[in-house]
């Protein structure tokens, strides 16, 4: 895992359907609470589709880039080397979108309430970016903010909100990640013995 990097530059190689359906089941083996498996994951090789969602989430975040994010965030986001424009979200063969599922509809249409939402599906996209590793492709966790215009342009219900749109394919011929550095053990494990 420690070779896992986020990556923006995809190849339009083909990704097998059955490939995403595995990984997106094994992300489906995440614990969550009440066993509600409060998910839904959007696997789309659509090219209209992936153009919608690329025209809608650039039109978000520029509006992101040009007044929403503080001087702060966009001088800790320069290293990246990120701006508005997301080519990846139409080159790459799929986009994962993940969906957080606040409530379902019992019998009689009754609503009924999942438990630990948040928590239950971040716990399967941290499950969804191992697998997806595990397989030997490449993904990108982007998060345009806000992220509404997927609900309506995968005509998702009104009990699911987005929570994760995860391109996934293989790595361009030319890709390049950023020279990063992870944190020490000792700066992220305080023992107790």
């Amino acid at each position: 895992m420690e070779k896992r990097r986020s990556l923006r530059f995809f190849s339009d190689h083909p990704v097998p359907k059955a490939a995403v359906e595995q990984i997106l089941m094994t992300a489906s083996t995440a614990p969550s609470g009440a066993h509600k498996q409060p998910w839904t994951f959007c696997a789309v090789s659509d090219h209209a589709i992936k153009r919608q969602i690329r025209l809608a989430a650039e039109e978000e975040e520029y509006r992101s880039y040009h007044g929403r994010m503080s001087a702060e965030w966009l001088r800790d986001l320069a290293p990246l080397g990120t701006d508005w424009h997301k080519p990846f979200l139409e080159t790459t063969p799929w986009l994962i979108i993940v969906f957080r599922r606040i409530y379902e509809f019992g019998e009689g249409g009754k609503k009924q309430n999942n438990y630990y939402v948040n928590e239950s599906v971040g716990i399967a996209c941290g499950f969804l970016l191992a697998a997806i590793h595990q397989a030997g492709l490449v993904a990108l966790t982007h998060t345009p903010s806000p992220m509404d215009f997927l609900t309506k342009v995968l005509n998702r219900p009104a009990n699911e909100k987005p929570y994760l749109l995860i391109p996934i394919g293989y790595p361009a011929p030319d890709a390049t990640v950023p020279d990063l550095i992870r944190k020490r053990s000792d700066e992220v494990i305080v023992w107790y013995e």
